[in-house]
């Protein structure tokens, strides 16, 4: 039994069997971790009311194989409670970690990722500012980021020029007379290479470019959470 306690977020939590459930935690240092939790007996209360998204654990667990066997958790900090647009912005990041970090990898800085922008969230209200900010770092951890800063040539991305992007290549500096209606001013990937979204142009480029890269990822099946942000 490993009794090694771990830093961890739970990212998602449905019933296996009538006394288990299974979760997706984000483990600090180890990746996402899919595993058995027993929500029965003396200690399902504190399961119901501790184990939840958004709260910081010390966790324990078992296992050799892929699904590993919670063993034994306890919060590691006062409880972190979200509100409104905050707590949309929270199963977001939740949503996304889920569906696109691989399980049993270890890709260590996730966790410190994910750490950082959701303790951001109840200090800053520039909400989509810290959502683009985090799609395109993980994007970048996973191996799918694109360079902000320089072109295909190698040369840096000028302020004042037009670029438009190709697959596995990246930005292609344009002449005048290549340059058409998907050309992309300079001056805006230089904004997103500073994670500067102050500007609607730039916001508006930022969440294009982080949707186009996360759908191979995420397929066809969309993310329930981005409902929570249209307005009935």
């Amino acid at each position: 039994m490993n009794n090694q306690l771990y830093q961890a977020y739970l990212l998602h939590k449905r019933p296996f069997s009538d006394s288990q459930a299974m979760l997706d935690i984000l483990v600090d240092g180890v990746g996402q971790i899919r595993m058995l939790a027993r929500l029965s007996g003396k200690h399902s209360v504190k399961h119901k009311a501790q184990l939840q998204p958004f709260q910081k654990l010390l966790i324990s667990f078992s296992g050799n194989k892929d699904l590993k066997y919670l063993n034994q958790f306890e919060l590691a900090g006062p409880l972190n409670l979200l509100s409104g647009r905050a707590l949309y912005c929270g199963f977001y990041l939740n949503e996304l970690c889920q569906r696109i970090v691989p399980h049993n990898e270890p890709i260590e800085q996730v966790f410190v990722l994910y750490n950082k922008h959701l303790m951001l969230l109840p200090q800053s209200d520039d909400y989509e500012a810290n959502l683009r900010t985090f799609e395109f770092q993980l994007l970048e951890l996973l191996g799918y980021g694109i360079d902000f800063e320089f072109d295909v040539e190698g040369d840096k991305i000028q302020e004042k020029s037009f670029y438009q992007y190709h697959d596995e290549m990246g930005w292609l500096k344009l002449s005048r007379q290549e340059i058409n209606e998907y050309a992309v001013n300079g001056k805006q990937l230089q904004n997103i290479h500073q994670f500067n979204f102050i500007d609607s142009a730039t916001r508006n480029l930022a969440k294009q470019l982080s949707r186009y890269l996360l759908k191979p990822l995420l397929g066809n099946k969309p993310l329930k959470s981005r409902e929570l942000f249209i307005k009935p």
